[in-house]
């Protein structure tokens, strides 16, 4: 079967992966230069089921409310004339309940879990280079009641099987020693041994490399702006190359993917929310932390790649817009320099800023759509690294007719099937 997938970033280039496994033919259409040029250039690189809790929970609305006149709130909300925006996080709000947050997070730990191990199986069959990090990640916290906090809300990630251990200040520091001039301000932390972590960008360009050797078509700097249809079906794509013709189509193009299912009669409740990174060069003479891992009272993540050091906070809820200034990594650079002043070159920072598809659960869509030869792998949020290679081994089953290894609750597009 000729299969056209819309995206080359993590969910169109494992999509590629999985379906050209099965024997189909694949094009893979995108307008960036590169694989995982937008979303993921720069994300902060853990692979964390450890990690999976719910954005949309109790306390969010607060910290929301705060953030309109405070800047160091770790989620912020920035008001749009956009109306996509305000149904958007409506949708949001009302998840924000304590049983919403615990069935998402729930949801979300079965598909990083099922993620991770899918994510096995491509690097050991593929066996490239992508500054892999195994051995675990430490999530740490600055205060005893936000520690204390932590470990009785840490219990619904228990009972789906994920193992935690509870560290105190000095076993944190023994377990790395590059957090040891943050000791004074650890009071505790929650350690992930299965956590992990790498470089999105270079696993999806090695793997689109990979998916060319195995005869997939990739056009890179390919817009597309519409589609011929026949009846219930998709004949064609149009894009700046022409049209082209496939069996069955996919549609994984992240924070664009609402824009094109608007054209064909379907809305979708994704939305951009904004992330900010730094990349910090180190050699020999820096002392890089040993795992990655979160400070959980700033919601700043950081993850040692090779002689790198990346450090990612924030999630602002505004526009499409992906433009930055110095001036919107200060306090992130601030923290982090406190934390781990030896662990990199902070004299040379390389900014970027990029744009999650957030659903309202946290949870991507993934299945069919109205269309019958139209098909959704989207909407993967902060976690898209984590859930990429199990989302495309689900796509890939559906599309086979075979049922998929975990349950989709919360993920079938079904939904959406509406005029």
């Amino acid at each position: 079967m000729r299969i056209v997938i819309l995206g080359a970033g993590l969910a169109g280039i494992t999509s590629a992966w999985e379906c050209l496994r099965d024997g189909h033919e694949v094009t893979v259409l995108d307008r960036a230069q590169a694989p995982a040029d937008f979303t993921s250039r720069a994300n902060a690189g853990l692979i964390a089921p450890g990690h999976a809790f719910a954005w949309a929970s109790p306390s969010v609305p607060r910290i929301m409310l705060r953030s309109l006149w405070r800047n160091d709130q770790a989620i912020r909300y920035r008001p749009s004339v956009n109306p996509r925006q305000w149904r958007w996080l409506a949708q949001f709000l009302g998840q924000c309940t304590a049983d919403n947050a615990r069935t998402n997070t729930l949801r979300k730990t079965r598909l990083c879990q099922y993620s991770q191990s899918r994510l096995h199986s491509v690097a050991q069959e593929t066996g490239f280079h992508y500054d892999r990090n195994t051995g675990g990640l430490i999530y740490f916290y600055r205060s005893s009641q936000s520690f204390e906090a932590a470990a009785v809300k840490s219990e619904i990630l228990s009972s789906a099987g994920i193992k935690i251990e509870a560290l105190d200040r000095e076993q944190v520091i023994a377990r790395d020693p590059g957090l040891a001039d943050a000791r004074d301000e650890i009071a505790g932390a929650l350690f992930v041994p299965t956590d992990e972590s790498g470089d999105a960008r270079a696993f999806t360009d090695a793997l689109a490399t990979r998916c060319t050797e195995r005869g997939a078509a990739i056009h890179m700097q390919t817009e597309i702006t519409g589609f011929s249809k026949t009846q219930d079906r998709i004949s064609a794509v149009t894009t700046s190359r022409g049209e082209i013709e496939g069996d069955l189509f996919v549609l994984a193009l992240g924070v664009f993917s609402p824009v094109l299912s608007r054209q064909l009669g379907f809305s979708l409740p994704i939305y951009p929310v904004k992330g900010y990174s730094v990349t910090l060069p180190a050699d020999n003479a820096h002392l890089l932390p040993r795992y990655g891992g979160v400070d959980e009272d700033n919601l700043l993540a950081y993850c040692p790649m090779g002689n790198r050091l990346r450090i990612t906070a924030t999630a602002e809820i505004g526009s499409y817009s992906t433009r930055h200034q110095p001036s919107d990594f200060r306090v992130m650079l601030a923290k982090t320099r406190d934390l781990m002043p030896k662990a990199a070159n902070f004299d040379k920072p390389d900014y970027w800023a990029g744009l999650r598809p957030m659903t309202p659960t946290g949870l991507p869509l993934i299945g069919g759509t109205r269309w019958s030869n139209l098909w959704l792998n989207t909407g993967h949020g902060h976690m898209g690294w984590t859930m990429s290679c199990g989302s495309a081994r689900i796509l890939a089953d559906l599309i086979a007719g075979q049922l998929p290894e975990i349950p989709l609750d919360g993920m079938d597009p079904a939904s959406t099937r509406k005029h």
